[in-house]
């Protein structure tokens, strides 16, 4: 019995030393924290570093939304990091811009055309087009900075108080609290979809 315990013992302590390499080589590769994305200058998108092999893909929130949006087949499933990386930068829940985009066109899938506007935005009642993105990437970053600074910035911390403005339907924020409480518990059926690459 006591070889069983120390063989385990030992595993752990190997597994631990693992994690702890990993984070110390990331903290000397990166020693300012710039595995994260970038500041915004002005006038410019995110960008994030190039200049290692470590990337924003190592968080598990990344692979987790990518593997959801995968299963789902929709468009913006190569947006995951991206999705990631603005509501990090902007201190937001990182599934709420997501969520709003299953609610107002099923993740990219229903569009107006060539638009690349997910989300709704600018699309006023009674009309049937909005503002028109260069990029999933380019609505992702407007779309999380007009949260921020027009909704939540002002107050409206919720999902119920953003949707009170955001949209005409009643329903609208339990709908995209459906989807923000799918992404939370969405579980990959492939196991190897999680897996950390480094």
């Amino acid at each position: 019995m006591q070889c069983i315990v120390d063989a385990e013992e030992q595993r752990s302590m190997k597994h631990i030393w693992f994690v702890f390499a990993i984070t110390l080589t990331c903290f000397l590769i990166h020693p300012q924290g710039d595995v994260f994305a970038a500041e915004k200058e002005a006038g410019a998108t995110a960008s994030f570093s190039a200049n290692t092999n470590v990337s924003y893909t190592l968080d598990p929130r990344v692979k987790k939304l990518n593997s959801y949006l995968t299963a789902k087949h929709v468009p913006l499933a190569d947006s995951a990091e991206h999705f990631i990386a603005e509501a990090d930068r902007l201190h937001m829940d990182w599934k709420l811009v997501v969520a709003i985009s299953g609610v107002e066109s099923y993740f990219g899938t229903h569009i107006p055309f060539n638009s690349y506007n997910a989300w709704g935005w600018a699309v006023f009642t009674g009309n049937t087009d909005g503002r028109h993105f260069e990029s999933w990437n380019d609505g992702i970053t407007t779309v999380s900075e007009g949260l921020k600074q027009n909704y939540i910035d002002h107050g409206r911390t919720t999902v119920e108080q953003i949707g009170r403005i955001y949209a005409a339907d009643p329903g609208w924020s339990w709908k995209v609290n459906h989807f923000i409480d799918e992404i939370e518990n969405f579980k990959p059926t492939k196991p190897d979809q999680l897996a950390v690459m480094l």
